[in-house]
């Protein structure tokens, strides 16, 4: 029998400096990567809807890594918000966001992060009771310059710069009144996963969660 997970949490931005973006393409993979990511100190792991296996790995997560806070990512449509909350996902995130999937993820009883650039959008979730942000694309969408200047104005606004990020920028980041926390996947590199160094991968998560906030 698996550890059952723990609840949802209140907040996606207070579990950890980094969440990793993870593209899962072999189930098999799920379970370990998300092993290594916890054992770094990084327990919340966005897994992308970009696979077919994407589903399948959060799942497999959900049941089997307890200590993980697993959550979609790349959700377009109402219809993701129910699979993925359904497969086990305990947060949720989206590149951008429409009237329908924000209502869909209001009702999903999850944190989630609807995606933003302008202020403009800010302002509208504002008004909708939403403090909580995704910045995406981060680096392109103007940075820590743009974030920084947005903090005064929308004090109330929280955010998780995801999109360009690496080890030697997130601090710069992570040092901003109005960031949370940030999303990467600096601690993931390609020829890790292929060769499936889950040691490698548990040592960079270590290092991006002693970065600090």
């Amino acid at each position: 029998m698996h550890a059952a997970p723990s609840p949802a949490p209140a907040s996606v931005l207070g579990l950890a400096p980094v969440i990793p973006v993870v593209v899962i393409q072999d189930v098999a993979d799920a379970v370990p990567l998300a092993r290594a990511l916890v054992d770094g100190g990084l327990p919340a792991i966005e897994v992308t809807l970009r696979t077919p296996a994407a589903l399948d790995a959060l799942a497999a997560i959900a049941a089997e890594v307890p200590d993980a806070v697993v959550g979609a990512g790349t959700l377009l449509t109402p219809e993701q918000t129910t699979a993925a909350c359904g497969a086990g996902a305990r947060f949720l995130v989206s590149p951008g966001w429409s009237p329908r999937l924000l209502a869909a993820m209001q009702d999903a009883g999850v944190p989630f992060l609807p995606g933003v650039s302008t202020a403009s959008e800010v302002v509208t979730l504002l008004e909708q009771g939403v403090t909580e942000m995704k910045f995406f694309p981060a680096e392109a969408a103007g940075g820590t310059p743009y974030l920084k200047s947005l903090a005064a104005p929308l004090p109330q606004a929280r955010f998780c710069p995801t999109g360009g990020i690496g080890a030697a920028s997130a601090p710069s980041y992570l040092a901003l009144p109005n960031v949370g926390c940030v999303g990467g996947t600096w601690m993931l590199p390609a020829d890790a996963l292929a060769a499936k160094d889950w040691g490698r991968v548990t040592e960079l998560a270590r290092e991006a969660a002693a970065l600090t906030r």
